[in-house]
């Protein structure tokens, strides 16, 4: 998904000034050509696959680049760098890929096994420090021993047994494991190229190398505009229609809908009051999401109030998740009571939704959330508490946390809460560091399990920065990974997981994020996945 996709999330963008001299070409279906001018949610933390951990460089590195699957139009899988489905041990512990003949990089290197064996040992070596890199401890074989410095690298259960086969060798037989391979992580590197160009790689388009149906140009790191232009070199060339993508950074919602307005931009997002000012337009759609958003409680200073459960539990249950949902944005989304969205994995037995079936586990409840308040103060031996709420600096943004500081400081009598409004990328910065008491953060499914939104809150996680930890929850996360045999009995220890976390009060769950879409009438199929990078353009056209 957040941190991260932190996924994950909100905002951070640049001015109408800037916009206005770095924007799209006007209305693409006017010109007759395939070029298509979209809005960023914020600036493109980083291209290297090693180190991305949020949703805007998910989303661009998945239309630059390609792992050994891709998701498709409707969200299943398609072979990517894979030539055919992998050979698998009867045990179901090694794979064996085929990597594709015509498979190769922009610069004409083919794509090799190699590749993704540099790719990956480069992911799990500490040197590396990849918040990401837990997405293939108690995957890929000896990959928790390397994280932790046991081993080295070299030793990770990935092998290139020749150019064009590549051999994976597992911890344990994941029912998801296919589903990991399409992920930005799992990418490969091309090894020439970025020892090359060493701590250079991965800063500016020309410092990259790319195998997707995509490549991108006039991008700096920080940068507020950037442009895909077809690949050539793509095996699936003839497939990709767009010859070009203009993108550019915004930060205004009224500016994005007066680009839209004056056919500047072909596709926006919508928050707000604006989401009602548009209804009933045609073009506007709503467009579900796995991302959860909620406030994350940093335990990172041992003397901090929101060590005590029953000060985070009071918090979390202090505000009006609902009015939130339809008063500030107003886009379809809905209160979240709990980690797992809903929609994203169903009980493997009964079909049951896991959101359905673990019900709501921290809800909007006042008279609740001031017992707890009370007994959190008493236990602290304070009567009043100041906190700093950190998000983004997006006007939705300031709107959500000036929302949520209101219904706090109004429902729980001593606690004051200051604002602290910045870029995407200080937030992401600051959270790596736990630099901040409460941050309103959220994650967005990689793949459709509920573990992938447990384990994020799991003792020693690099994505874990709130430092929570429950050694009973770390057991059962740990357990479910290894039963792979009984799916029901896995499904129940993360039912109970889930459980423990919230009667912990780990975060304080806000919503359930649907996006308010308004897109041109001739643009086609662009991608809207619920798990992994939001969006692809391999198979999106201008309709002539």
């Amino acid at each position: 998904m957040i941190n991260k996709k932190a996924s994950l999330l909100f905002l951070s963008l640049c001015t109408a000034l800037v916009l206005v001299a770095c924007g799209g070409s006007g209305n693409a279906s006017n010109s007759g050509d395939q070029v298509l001018n979209l809005v960023a949610t914020a600036e493109i933390p980083t291209m290297d696959s090693a180190l991305a951990d949020d949703t805007v460089a998910f989303t661009v590195l998945t239309n630059v680049n390609e792992g050994l699957y891709r998701q498709t139009l409707d969200g299943t899988l398609e072979l990517g760098m894979a030539a055919e489905d992998p050979v698998v041990s009867e045990d179901g512990l090694t794979y064996t890929f085929k990597i594709r003949e015509n498979a190769n990089w922009s610069n004409g290197d083919p794509v090799t096994a190699q590749d993704f064996v540099y790719g990956w040992q480069k992911l799990v070596d500490p040197e590396t420090a990849a918040s990401y890199s837990y997405m293939m401890s108690g995957v890929i074989a000896n990959a928790t021993q390397i994280m932790n410095g046991e081993m080295k690298p070299e030793e990770l259960g990935v092998t290139a047994l020749d150019d064009k086969t590549l051999e994976v060798q597992l911890e344990t037989n994941l029912p998801y494991f296919k589903d990991l391979l399409s992920l930005t992580m799992f990418f490969p590197q091309n090894k020439a190229v970025v020892e090359e160009l060493g701590d250079d790689y991965a800063l500016s388009s020309d410092n990259l190398v790319y195998n997707g149906p995509f490549m991108l140009e006039d991008w700096v790191a920080a940068g507020v505009s950037w442009t895909y232009v077809k690949n050539p070199n793509y095996w699936d060339a003839e497939t990709v229609a767009l010859d070009q993508i203009n993108v550019d950074v915004m930060k205004e919602t009224s500016t994005s809908l007066n680009l839209y307005d004056t056919d500047a931009t072909d596709r926006i997002l919508l928050k707000g009051e604006y989401v009602s000012q548009r209804a009933g337009d045609p073009e506007m759609h709503t467009m579900p999401t796995s991302s959860v958003f909620y406030l994350k409680f940093s335990q990172n200073d041992p003397n901090s109030p929101l060590t005590n459960k029953n000060i985070r539990k009071a918090i979390a249950m202090a505000f009006d998740k609902k009015a939130y949902s339809e008063v500030v944005l107003q886009d379809g989304s809905i209160p979240a009571n709990a980690l797992v969205p809903r929609g994203l994995a169903l009980d493997p037995e009964t079909q049951e939704d896991f959101r359905e079936q673990n019900g709501d586990l921290l809800s909007y409840d006042v008279a609740a959330a001031q017992e707890y308040w009370e007994a959190g103060l008493e236990e602290l031996g304070v009567d009043s508490i100041e906190l700093e709420l950190l998000s983004d600096d997006t006007d939705n943004s300031k709107r959500s946390s000036e929302f949520i500081q209101s219904q706090l400081t109004s429902n729980l009598e001593g606690l004051k809460i200051n604002l602290r409004n910045v870029p995407f990328k200080v937030r992401l910065e600051a959270d790596n560091s736990g630099d901040y008491d409460i941050q309103l953060s959220g994650w967005g499914a990689d793949y459709a399990d509920p573990i992938n939104f447990l384990e994020l809150f799991e003792t020693g996680n690099g994505n874990n920065t709130s430092k929570y930890s429950n050694p009973e929850f770390d057991a059962l996360i740990a357990e479910s990974r290894t039963e792979t045999e009984d799916l029901k009995a896995r499904w129940n220890l993360l039912l109970e997981a889930e459980k423990i976390m919230m009667e912990d009060g780990a975060i304080g769950p806000v919503y359930q994020r649907a996006n308010a879409v308004l897109e041109k009438d001739y643009v086609e199929n662009i991608a809207e996945h619920l798990v992994g990078a939001e969006y692809s353009y391999k198979w999106t056209s201008i309709k002539e």
